[in-house]
């Protein structure tokens, strides 16, 4: 089976899911036995147990270290969390008394533990007022206060912290001071090389222990990823560069050695054992080389002084909290959305003492946070009993502060993809979230005799954008008129090419998707907060202006009119672009541009993607004024990546998965990591860079939208489709009446789970 990484070059490459790319690997359970567990997890129960299938569990269901979805899932439905958001991942400043916001047309209220203000103060720095509610308790009966929360962000912030969370990386006063002085074992000994004699921090014995894990099972470990590249036809026997290049690890001497390739990884990964984990090729690291220098990229060494305590964490009362940033930095918000996590449990009273800088732990030392990390306490609509069977046993918890789920138990249960759907019918399983298809849909239908409602007699879908859409690509370096990318001949020579793309969305998406995908129009997801709406003021459908700015269509056109609409468009950008136009047809083309571009696309060498149909039906379209427009269908995807990565596509398919925050630094802006489009706009850039600068949401959304407007004069991108994922219900069984509506990425039945009833 793939590592993550390559799962998700696969995911962007290809827009399929993670359920059509993935197969069941060997260590999945078979069918019987899944249905075996579900009926197990659904014993003496009198009909009071909830039953929803999930993906694999990796049982860190820690608040600091969960890092699966399905780990998450746990964390959320078992922990307090600081910062509230809505429908769209907007955040929810007033959650204590409840703020109420429009979505879809209709009013909701949204609740929380905590409310924030945010204040932005003259001098540059940014002011994170958080305020508990007093009646909070944690499900053992502690109640919860501010030292809860102050312990939390100190665990997260601690020099040794190796969970998902990044509060660390933002500009909070003090925060780079108090993590300064100390490393981490594993970091030291990797600087310090085999050959060091100096002992001083650490012992010989441990030096050596180091050096043989890497050269023995760390070696392994790489050479494991090579074994798997040749076996994929990546690359030949033994070279060891391609296969990193392969597996996205760039730069590697053609004559480099597994050992090597393992250094580069580990460097990738701040010499982090568990974080490489995410690059394994079929065995974890964790069983290739021993447990102690496993453990030594957690244990803290000091290194030189440090302050001793976070100066833009302050205590402000029993129930409330300072955050100080240093600068304006919009997605520290969505950092600091932590879980308020129980220092009686997770940490140590004893070791607890704000005035005196102490914060529940020895700084460096999160060896008692990291022993609970299979058994989560919280204060969670409901509480953990157990994992076992691949089942999370779940239990209501009376004190949670929005009332006890009317649900008592809530089992989580491990179920192969094909039995998400099958599992509904069957009645082992309540709620399903197969990824959504064509052939789900049909099954779905069938029984439900037949009908193809969203609401059927057996089971009910409940219909959610994916996080992220599909696009394509035209790089601005390598379609352009002359040598400078920006000019507005290289523009029209895009938006021509883009004008006739965008007139075949339709049909393409229709085909490939049904109703289970939409057209979008702006280079974004529509789960965004920052999307443009229909109602808004300037929305416009994608590349429907000729070079004149006049509408390309008009009301009651007809299909193949609107497609001569657009190629008639597209002459009038190709002649502004300074094409030769005679007769309705390109006879020649401008200094630096072509008659002919090729688009990449990964469709498994059998047109299977969404947008296949639309490429080859504009390429035929385009072939009519005298225009080339190849489609490569690229078998790997892996393959298909590294052409745009690298530089060398002039366009391509792929999607982009979408966060709350909508920054758009690393995708658009003219240093961005990923701006692979190579786009380079000054105007642009200080739209990005001032959406950045800004907490105030509406002003940043008005930034952003001007910045699709750049994006899409350049012509670089052509917003495709936002498909529809799924979770499915059983109509007999789960009292759809009482599930929470208008369900989103960000808000699924779990978010007001204590409201769900069963029939």
């Amino acid at each position: 089976m793939t590592n993550a990484k390559k799962m998700l070059a696969l995911l962007l490459a290809t827009g399929m899911t993670l359920g059509q790319i993935m197969s069941v690997s060997a260590e999945e359970a078979s069918t019987e036995a899944v249905t075996e567990a579900a009926s197990a997890a659904t014993e003496a129960t009198d009909g009071q147990t909830l039953v929803a299938s999930t993906n694999h569990f990796e049982a860190k269901f820690s608040p600091f270290f969960a890092a699966s979805s399905e780990d998450q899932n746990v964390v959320d439905l078992t922990q307090l969390t600081l910062v509230t958001t809505d429908r769209v991942g907007a955040v929810v400043e007033n959650a204590i008394e409840g703020e109420t916001r429009s979505y879809n047309g209709t009013d909701y209220t949204y609740y929380g533990p905590a409310s924030v203000a945010v204040t932005e103060n003259e001098d540059g720095s940014v002011y994170y007022d958080f305020t508990l509610r007093d009646d909070l308790v944690f499900s053992d009966g502690t109640p919860v206060d501010i030292d809860d929360v102050i312990f939390s962000l100190y665990v997260q912030s601690d020099p040794t912290y190796d969970g998902s969370a990044t509060l660390y990386s933002n500009p909070i006063l003090g925060m780079e001071e108090y993590r300064s002085g100390m490393s981490t074992l594993s970091v030291l000994l990797a600087a310090a090389g085999e050959d060091n004699t100096d002992f001083s921090l650490w012992t010989e014995e441990q030096q050596t222990a180091f050096w043989a894990a890497v050269n023995e099972g760390g070696t392994a470990f790489a050479q494991e990823i090579v074994d798997y590249c040749v076996g994929a036809g990546m690359c030949e026997e033994g070279d060891v560069a391609t296969a990193a290049a392969n597996w996205a690890f760039d730069g590697l001497e053609a004559d480099a050695t597994a050992k090597d390739f393992f250094l580069a990884i580990a460097e990738n990964y701040g010499w982090n054992f568990s974080a490489m984990e995410a690059e394994t090729a079929g065995t974890a690291l964790a069983d290739l080389i021993p447990e102690d220098v496993y453990n030594y990229s957690t244990v803290g060494v000091e290194t030189g002084e440090s302050a001793d305590h976070i100066e833009g964490i302050q205590k402000t009362g029993d129930y409330s909290v300072r955050i100080v940033a240093t600068e304006v930095a919009a997605n520290l918000i969505y950092s600091l959305g932590i879980q308020i996590a129980p220092l009686h449990y997770y940490g140590d009273e004893s070791l607890y003492d704000y005035d005196n800088n102490k914060f529940g732990f020895e700084k460096g030392d999160l060896s008692k946070v990291r022993s609970v990390t299979t058994k989560p306490l919280g204060g969670g609509a409901y509480t953990f009993k157990d994992y076992s069977n691949g089942t999370v046993y779940l239990e209501a918890n009376p004190t949670y502060f929005k009332g006890e789920p009317k649900i008592k138990y809530l089992n989580l249960l491990e179920t192969l993809e094909d039995d998400k759907t099958v599992g509904i019918e069957a009645g082992t399983i309540d709620i399903g979230d197969p990824s959504y298809s064509g052939e789900v849909r049909k099954q779905i239908t069938e029984y439900n005799g037949g009908d193809d409602t969203l609401e059927g007699d057996v089971v009910t879908i409940k219909l959610y954008d994916f996080l992220g859409y599909g696009y394509i690509a035209l790089s601005a370096n390598n379609v352009k008129v002359g040598s400078d990318p920006a000019s507005d001949a290289s523009k029209n020579l895009r938006k021509a090419i883009s004008t006739v793309l965008a007139a075949y969305r339709d049909e393409s998406i229709d085909s490939y998707y049904g109703d289970t995908a939409a057209v979008v129009n702006y280079p974004i997801s529509s789960t965004s907060w920052a999307a443009p709406q229909v109602t808004d003021d300037g929305y416009e459908v994608a590349y429907s202006k000729d070079v004149e700015g006049n509408p390309i269509y008009t009301d009651g056109m007809s299909v193949e009119e609107k497609y001569d609409a657009a190629l008639q468009a597209a002459l009038g950008f190709f002649e502004a672009a300074g094409y030769t136009v005679e007769d309705g047809k390109l006879t020649a083309a401008p200094e630096g541009a072509k008659l002919e571009y090729q688009i990449n696309i990964g469709a498994n060498g059998a047109g299977d993607h969404p947008s296949f149909l639309l490429l080859k039906n504009a390429a035929d379209a385009l072939a009519k004024i005298g225009f080339t427009l190849n489609v490569n269908d690229i078998t790997t995807a892996s393959e298909l990546y590294q052409t745009y990565q690298s530089g060398v596509a002039e366009g391509w398919c792929a999607a982009w998965q979408a966060t709350p925050d909508p920054d758009m630094y690393q995708l658009y802006h003219s240093q961005g990591s990923t701006n692979y489009y190579c786009i380079n706009d000054p105007e642009l850039d200080d739209l990005i860079v001032g959406g950045r600068q800004s907490t105030d949401q509406e002003y940043r959304k008005t930034l952003y939208k001007a910045a699709m407007d750049i994006i899409m004069d350049w012509g670089v991108e052509i917003p495709i489709y936002q498909r529809s994922e799924c979770y499915i219900f059983s109509t007999e069984r789960v009292n759809i009446d009482t599930l929470t509506p208008d369900m989103t990425p960000y808000w699924s039945w779990m978010n007001e789970v204590e409201t769900l009833e069963m029939n």
